[in-house]
């Protein structure tokens, strides 16, 4: 790292040095900078540069960060990029040095931080939220802004690479939406295989599909139908992934609708290892006499049954 530097100044932790040297990985010109403000931008990112085996941007508040509640100064920071709040089972530990360009003498004011810092997915964002007071940066014969122009720059050195660890996250999902199936089965009695399955239909960005065994399974095997609901790819889910979700299942009762034959609500956590759920004793065969058609839930020899899902939360593993 280039550390020719004037004026030496350690507060807080942080140096702040005159540069000689431009920045080593990246610099950014804004011009007009007022427009920033006029177009109430609050912040802009800078495309991403790489440094270290790792791709980075800058990240610059003009009139401070305002979710730090940062007041009367800017606010500078570098972005690990091309990461998510997922990925936190990985660090990239990181020196860095962010310039602002004095434009009357050429030379940058550098702030570094006297220790590196550890860049993971819960955290892919360090820098200063008081880079310098917007006085002074404001103020021409200090040179950092000149013709409405502002010059930024960065250096990143990469000390330690990643780490891998094992772990899950887990991400309910506010105001979760219900999600309707309707599965009309025509010609009952004619059903002879052990069991059928829906079309697949998608909820809470899962496929679904309902399970039906017209002669039972378990402990419903020859006295009642079997109803389950159940992933329609459950191979296609990382070992470790599970899928919480709330689900009820019902017949229709085709003479009267506000009498069907349905479920309680109930929720489980579908897995690949897990990946159906549902009673095996969910209406007696008798309910499926044709003889029985005055009950409502087999009529002209068919029936309706209907799903409602809703997905409330993902478990997946850490990157």
């Amino acid at each position: 790292m280039n550390m020719s530097s004037l004026n030496l100044d350690e507060q807080d932790g942080i140096l702040r040095t005159i540069s000689d040297a431009p920045p080593t990985h990246y610099t950014i010109k804004i011009q007009p900078l007022s427009l920033l403000s006029k177009y109430s931008l609050e912040k802009y990112e800078s495309g991403e540069f790489e440094a270290g085996g790792y791709k980075w941007k800058l990240v610059f508040y003009p009139n401070g960060n305002k979710s730090r509640n940062v007041k009367e100064h800017i606010s500078l920071y570098i972005v690990l990029a091309g990461a998510n709040g997922s990925q936190t089972c990985w660090e990239v530990h990181a020196a860095f040095r962010l310039f602002l360009l004095d434009q009357n003498t050429g030379k940058y004011l550098a702030l570094q931080e006297k220790n590196e810092r550890r860049f993971h997915g819960m955290k892919l964002d360090w820098g200063f939220d008081q880079f310098l007071s917007l006085k002074a940066f404001t103020d021409t014969s200090n040179g950092y802004v000149m013709e409405d122009a502002c010059v930024f720059g960065a250096e990143v050195f990469v000390r330690k690479e990643k780490s891998i660890c094992k772990g899950e996250c887990l991400s309910m999902i506010k105001d979760a939406v219900m999600y309707k199936h309707v599965w009309k089965i025509d010609k009952f009695s004619k059903l002879n295989a052990e069991s059928y399955d829906s079309q697949t239909f998608i909820a809470g960005d899962q496929k679904w599909k309902i399970q039906l065994y017209p002669k039972g399974r378990d402990g419903g095997t020859g006295s009642h139908l079997s109803l389950y609901l159940a992933l329609a790819n459950p191979t296609s889910l990382p070992p470790t992934s599970k899928i919480y979700a709330q689900y009820t299942l019902r017949i229709v009762n085709q003479l009267n609708s506000s009498y069907p034959y349905e479920s309680s609500k109930f929720t489980w956590w579908f897995s690949a290892s897990s990946p159906s759920r549902g009673w095996p004793r969910f209406i007696s065969i008798g309910y499926f006499d044709i003889a029985q058609s005055n009950q409502g839930y087999l009529v002209k020899d068919s029936c309706t049954v209907e799903a409602e899902v809703t997905v409330h939360g993902t478990a997946t593993a850490l990157d």
